[in-house]
């Protein structure tokens, strides 16, 4: 039994699901010379559910990397990366205020789906899980718009918004998993870590 596991994920929400669920968690994040943010970039007409698998395999390499480099204590480690996509494209982080606008645009009076893919490593065994869940935006003004992208809330988040935040009030259908709408679905996550003799 691990007493912990380690978390490679500067989401603060990731690290609230998991004390959520009762996993003792630490982080272990990027150090300043690994470029985390190029790990996420879209290889041409990526699926989208290929896309968050893969970005999370290489954010899990990562980790390891970093966890042997660091020489500390063995332990299971977890990796997620969420993607927001409408059809076959994929919405990531919106870079400036006006593509988040140009995405919640897109997003409102629509379904879009959230993926998000988790992946755990102990040793040399590797556990992954995908989350698939469909969320329907009500029919956005431009006001609405401009307001919620004024709050700040939609920057460094896949699609420019959070389920968890002021975009509640647009939501108007969600089926699915909303912890992992928000970043991390704890059943498929508690069911990896429970495999890796994790307590949850």
């Amino acid at each position: 039994m691990s007493a912990f596991i380690y978390l490679a994920s500067q989401s603060p929400r990731r690290s609230q699901l998991l004390t959520q669920i009762g996993v003792e968690h630490r982080l272990l994040l990027p150090d300043p010379h690994e470029d985390a943010e190029a790990l996420e970039a879209v290889r041409g007409r990526e699926a989208p559910a290929r896309y968050v698998q893969r970005v999370t395999a290489l954010k899990l390499d990562a980790a390891v990397a970093r966890l042997k480099a660091q020489g500390l204590p063995a332990a299971p480690l977890l990796c997620a990366d969420t993607t927001v996509a409408l059809g076959g494209d994929i919405l990531g982080k919106p870079e400036t205020a006006q593509d988040a606008e140009r995405m919640l645009k897109l997003l409102s009076g629509q379904t879009h789906r959230v993926l998000t893919a988790v992946a755990v490593q102990h040793g040399r065994k590797r556990l992954t899980s995908l989350s698939e869940s469909r969320v329907r935006f009500a029919t956005l003004s431009p006001a609405q718009i401009k307001a919620y992208v004024a709050t700040g809330e939609p920057m460094g988040k896949a699609g420019a918004y959070g389920v968890q935040g002021f975009a509640a009030a647009h939501i108007a259908q969600i089926q699915g998993s909303y912890s992992g709408i928000m970043g991390l679905p704890l059943f498929e996550t508690a069911t990896l870590l429970r495999q890796l003799g994790v307590r949850c």
